[in-house]
């Protein structure tokens, strides 16, 4: 462990070469989904363990393991938290922390990545909305160490603790009960339509141009490895066929991520995926989670600007998404 000088040696940094060696003390609060060993462990390509890098901060004073760090350094020397995730680190998990501890474990990872070859770091920082006090210090800590914004991403979201329908724009209130009064409803589906939902959204998204960012293989994976997590759900017409699907994921920390929505293009006058979402906010309630992730609307073109506005008519409230760049 490297003892760091800022708060009278109180903290100490542990780096592990490779997610599956981590080791060290208890977690000071809940870790995402996608910062977790077991879904690190589950991206990780045979024989590169060792390009892997684990930066944790731990208040040696409480036994806690404050701070995560995961990060992947590729054959280019680009570091990256992270690389196979929508985000990564550093995430702090005690927002107690001083300033100056955060920033001097900046350092220290910074010079353990200079030092096994990265010249250059991106970090890919969850969702303001995920944990705004210890987001709002990551990236304070993080510009005042020079760091640059390379991406910024409208996240929008909906909040849990409020209902569903008062928020929706009269346009999609419409849909809503049309789809309603056509007999649509809400399901959740067994597992077992994987294959059948993955190639109905493969179609979805085709007829508009864009592809799915996961294969099959690994979205099954996924539903394997993760069965509390991982969750299937649709929106059926009146004769029982799929009118919207979607694949949504327990993140942690209270929320519900929104990860594969879609529908055909032949019933956009119904607008299904409206009910969608409709269920997913319930479904979110019921289970006393904090808010549901919409997701951002950028595509490798740019920003979709109607797909921004149809979440806007959500209620969708706008939050921020940083992608961060650094030069080592």
């Amino acid at each position: 462990m490297h003892v760091l000088h800022a708060a009278n040696g109180r903290y100490a940094v542990r780096l592990a070469v490779g997610f599956g060696t981590a080791d060290g003390a208890p977690l000071a609060g809940e870790l995402f989904l996608y910062q977790k060993i077991e879904q690190l462990s589950a991206s990780t390509t045979p024989g590169t363990a060792a390009n892997e890098l684990l930066c944790t901060l731990e208040d040696t004073a409480a036994g806690l393991t404050v701070g995560w760090w995961p990060l992947r350094i590729n054959p280019e020397g680009h570091a990256v938290s992270l690389d196979q995730a929508p985000f990564g680190g550093p995430y702090l998990l005690d927002t107690e922390v001083p300033l100056a501890v955060l920033r001097e474990w900046v350092t220290v990872t910074e010079q353990e990545l200079s030092r096994r070859g990265a010249t250059q770091l991106t970090v890919r920082l969850p969702a303001l909305a995920y944990a705004p006090a210890a987001g709002a210090r990551v990236a304070e800590a993080l510009r005042r160490h020079g760091y640059q914004v390379a991406l910024a991403e409208v996240d929008n979201y909906l909040p849990l603790d409020r209902p569903f329908e008062p928020w929706l724009h009269p346009s999609e209130r419409r849909r809503l009960h049309k789809c309603l009064r056509h007999g649509f409803r809400f399901e959740q589906e067994p597992r077992y339509l994987l294959p059948q939902a993955y190639a109905f959204l493969k179609r979805c998204r085709e007829e508009k141009g864009q592809a799915l960012s996961l294969t099959e293989d690994q979205v099954n994976d996924l539903f394997v490895r993760f069965p509390d997590h991982y969750f299937l759900f649709s929106v059926r017409d009146a004769a029982g066929d799929w009118a919207a699907l979607t694949i949504a994921v327990l993140v942690g920390n209270g929320v519900l991520y929104n990860f594969y929505p879609a529908s055909p293009l032949n019933l956009n006058s119904f607008s299904p995926v409206v009910l969608l979402n409709a269920g997913l906010h319930a479904f979110g309630q019921a289970s006393g989670l904090r808010l549901l992730d919409l997701g951002t609307s950028t595509l490798p073109s740019g920003l979709n600007e109607s797909l921004l506005r149809f979440k806007r008519h959500l209620g969708g409230v706008p939050g921020l998404k940083l992608t961060l760049n650094h030069q080592l």
